[in-house]
C-alpha cells in the first residue's frame, strides 16, 4: 500500500518542486533523479506483485481524502472559469460547473456515503500501466530537459516557462497512476479531471493564438466526456446503488446500459475517437515532449484503459456495438487520413489515432482475444508512439525541419536518428512486432465474431498504414552519392531516452510470449475464466520471432559493411536531358536548369479535408448518436 501511495504522491510533489526551480541545472538534477526514481519504484511494485501473484484492494474508509479530492475539483474549476472568461471561451466554462456542480451535489448531499468497498484496487492490468507510465512517461521527461534547451533556443519569440512545463509532466504522471489505480468511480474521475486540465495547459504551452484556440479545443472535448463520466456516476449511484467500476461489469440489471454508454462515451471523447480527434490533432502545436506524452503513455491512453476495463460489459451490447464500430470507422478514416501529409508530427498524430481506433473496436467487440489484442496493442504503440514523436523532435531541432520530405538521407546525414526512426516505424506494422501480431488476433476475433464491417475496416485500414509508413521509411533510407554526415549536436539526456525506447521495443519483440503468460493469461482468466493463451505464443514462434528480429537488424548491418568493402559503380539518374556531375540538376529540352529531387505520393486531391474529413465526422457523429438513442431506447 505504501508503494501505491507513493507512485501516486511522489510525482504531485516533484511537481511542486520543479514550480519553484528556475536554475536548469538543478532542474535538470531534480528531472533525473524523480524519473529514476519513479521508473525504479515502478519496476519494484511490479515485481513485488508478481511475487505475491494475487489482487490488490485497500483504503475501505476514506472521507477526509474525499473531501480533499471535492476542494480540489472547485479549484480546478475556478481555473477553468478563469481563463475562459480571459481568453472569450465562455462553453468550457459552463461544462465545467455542469460537471463539477453535479458531483459536488452528489457527495455533499450524502449519498454517495455509506458504500462499503475499496476505492484502490491493483491486477495485472493495472501493472501494465504503471510500467507504461512509470518507464515511457519518465524516459519522455529525461528527454524533455534537453529538448526544451533546445527549443528555447531556436524559439526566443516565446516565453521562457519551463518551470511550468516540468510540473504539469510531472501532475500528468501523478494523475495517470492514481487512474489506473483507482477503483471507485469518483476516484478515476477527479483524476480523468486533472489529465483533462494538465492537457489543456500543456498545449498552450506557448500561449500564441493557435496554441490557445486548440488547447480550447481539447478542453471542451475532454470537458464533455467528463460530463458524461460525471452524470454516469450519478446515475449508477442513485438508480443502481453502485460507485465502484467493478460493480458495473457485475450488474445484472438492464439499467446498467446508460451508465455504460456514458462511460464508454468519456472514454471515446479521451482517446480521441471521432468525431472527437481533431483535439489531437490541435495537440501538435505544443512542444514534441507533450505530443509524445499525449499520444504515447498517457491521457489518451486513460480512454483506450476504461474502454477495456468496460470490455466484458461491452460484449454483444448495444454500447459495445457503438463502440466497436465507431473506433473501426476511426482506424480507417485516419489511416487514410495520414496519407495526405507529410509533417512528420501530423502523421504520427493521425496514426495515434487511428490505432486508437483499433484498440477501441477490440474492447468494443469485447471478446477474450481482442482483449488480449487491445492491450497488447496499446503496449507496443505507447513504446513506438513515445520513440518516434522523441525521434521527429530531435530532427525537427537538427535540421531545422519536421517534414518528412526533407529528412532524405538521413540515414546517411545522422544515422544514430535514421535507426531508432527505424526501430520505431517497425514496431508499428512490420513483424514480428507487436503491432502486427495484435492486429492479426484482432482480425481472427472479428471473423469469429461475425462482424463483417470490422473486418473490411481492419483490412482495409492496416493497408493503408502500411502505405503511409513504407513511404517514410523509405525516404529515410535512400540518399546520394553527395549526402554528407552532419554533427549530432543532440543532448545526452535525449540520446538516453531514445535509445532506452528503441531497446524497450525490441525486448517486447523478444519477450513477447513470456508477457503474454506473465500477465495477459492470469488477467483474462479473471476477467473470463479459463482463457488459453493463443498457438501464436507457442515457443516454436518464439524462436522464429528471435529470427525475424536478426533478419531485420543484423542483415542490414552486415549488407553496409560488405559494401564499404567493395567498390560501386554510382551513375547519375537519366532525366531526358543533360545532366549535371552532381546527380542534383539536369538540363531540360527548353535549355533550362531544373533540380532533380525524390518526392512521395500523398493524394491529396483524393483524400482532401473537404472531400473526406467531413463527411467522416458527420458519420461518426450520427453513428455514435444512434447508437446512445438505442442503448436509452433498450432500457425504457
Amino acid at each position: 500500500m505504501e508503494m501505491i501511495v507513493a507512485l501516486i504522491l511522489f510525482p504531485f510533489a516533484v511537481a511542486a518542486i520543479l514550480a519553484c526551480v528556475s536554475d536548469n541545472k538543478i532542474r535538470k538534477a531534480v528531472v533525473y533523479i524523480s524519473a529514476f526514481v519513479i521508473m525504479l519504484s515502478a519496476v519494484v511494485f511490479t515485481v513485488g506483485f508478481l511475487v505475491r501473484g494475487q489482487g490488490l484492494s485497500y483504503l475501505p474508509h476514506t472521507e477526509i481524502i474525499d473531501r480533499g479530492m471535492l476542494v480540489v475539483e472547485v479549484l480546478l474549476m475556478g481555473l477553468i472559469i478563469w481563463l475562459s472568461i480571459k481568453y472569450k471561451k465562455y462553453y468550457a466554462a459552463l461544462l465545467s460547473v455542469a460537471q463539477t456542480g453535479l458531483m459536488a451535489w452528489l457527495e455533499l448531499s450524502g449519498r454517495t456515503e455509506g458504500f462499503e468497498l475499496n476505492h484502490i484496487y491493483c491486477d495485472r492490468l493495472t501493472l501494465i500501466m504503471v510500467l507504461m507510465i512509470g518507464i515511457v512517461g519518465s524516459f519522455i521527461c529525461i528527454y524533455a530537459v534537453g529538448y526544451m534547451n533546445d527549443y528555447h533556443h531556436h524559439h526566443t519569440e516565446y516565453k521562457d516557462r519551463r518551470k511550468f512545463f516540468f510540473a504539469m509532466l510531472f501532475v500528468f504522471l501523478g494523475a495517470m497512476f492514481g487512474l489506473v489505480f483507482s477503483s471507485n468511480l469518483i476516484w478515476i474521475y477527479f483524476f480523468w479531471e486533472i489529465t483533462s486540465v494538465s492537457s489543456f495547459l500543456l498545449i498552450g504551452y506557448t500561449r500564441t493564438y493557435e496554441s490557445v484556440n486548440n488547447s480550447f479545443k481539447a478542453l471542451w472535448m475532454n470537458l464533455l466526456g467528463g460530463l458524461a463520466f460525471a452524470i454516469a456516476i450519478a446515475y449508477s449511484v442513485i438508480e443502481l446503488n453502485i460507485i465502484n467500476l467493478g460493480q458495473i461489469l457485475q450488474c445484472d440489471s438492464k439499467l446498467v446500459a446508460i451508465p455504460l454508454m456514458l462511460l464508454a462515451f468519456a472514454g471515446l471523447t479521451k482517446s480521441a475517437q471521432m468525431p472527437f480527434s481533431r483535439w489531437l490533432m490541435g495537440a501538435m502545436v505544443a512542444p514534441t515532449p507533450t505530443s509524445a506524452l499525449l499520444h504515447s503513455a498517457t491521457m489518451v491512453k486513460a480512454g483506450v484503459y476504461l474502454l477495456i476495463r468496460l470490455a466484458p460489459a461491452l460484449k454483444g451490447s448495444v454500447p459495445g456495438v457503438t463502440v466497436a464500430l465507431i473506433g473501426g470507422f476511426t482506424f480507417f478514416i485516419a489511416s487514410i487520413r495520414a496519407i495526405i501529409h507529410s509533417d512528420g508530427k501530423k502523421i504520427l498524430a493521425y496514426s495515434t489515432v487511428s490505432n486508437l481506433g483499433l484498440i477501441t473496436a477490440c474492447a468494443g467487440v469485447g471478446y477474450d482475444e481482442t482483449v488480449w489484442a487491445a492491450i497488447f496493442l496499446m503496449m507496443f504503440h505507447a513504446v513506438s508512439k513515445s520513440l518516434l514523436f522523441q525521434s521527429v523532435g530531435a530532427v525537427e531541432n537538427a535540421t531545422g525541419s519536421r517534414d518528412v520530405e526533407n529528412m532524405h538521407g538521413l540515414i546517411k546525414r545522422y544515422p544514430f536518428y535514421a535507426i531508432v526512426i527505424t526501430i520505431g516505424i517497425a514496431g508499428m506494422f512490420l513483424a514480428p512486432f507487436g503491432m502486427l501480431i495484435s492486429k492479426w488476433a484482432a482480425l481472427k476475433a472479428f471473423v469469429d465474431a461475425d462482424n463483417i464491417l470490422l473486418v473490411l475496416l481492419l483490412a482495409f485500414g492496416s493497408a493503408t498504414t502500411m502505405f503511409y509508413w513504407t513511404k517514410w521509411l523509405l525516404k529515410i533510407l535512400a540518399w546520394s552519392e553527395k549526402t554528407e554526415t552532419q554533427k549530432n549536436t543532440t543532448s545526452k539526456g535525449q540520446w538516453l531516452s531514445l535509445a532506452a525506447h528503441a531497446v524497450i521495443m525490441v525486448c517486447l519483440v523478444l519477450f513477447y510470449p513470456v508477457i503474454s503468460r506473465v500477465f495477459m493469461q492470469p488477467l483474462l482468466d479473471v476477467m473470463y475464466g479459463d482463457y488459453e493463451v493463443m498457438q501464436v505464443l507457442s515457443v516454436t514462434d518464439m524462436v522464429i520471432m528471435a529470427m525475424m528480429v536478426g533478419v531485420i537488424f543484423i542483415v542490414p548491418v552486415v549488407a553496409w559493411l560488405v559494401s564499404r568493402k567493395s567498390k560501386v559503380t554510382v551513375t547519375t539518374a537519366y532525366m531526358s536531358g543533360i545532366n549535371h556531375d552532381d546527380g542534383r540538376k539536369f538540363v531540360d529540352s527548353f535549355g533550362e536548369e531544373k533540380d532533380t529531387y525524390l518526392a512521395n505520393w500523398y493524394l491529396l486531391d483524393m483524400f482532401g479535408p473537404t472531400k473526406f474529413m467531413k463527411p467522416a465526422t458527420i458519420i461518426a457523429a450520427a453513428g455514435l448518436i444512434v447508437g446512445m438513442v438505442l442503448s436509452i431506447g433498450g432500457v425504457l
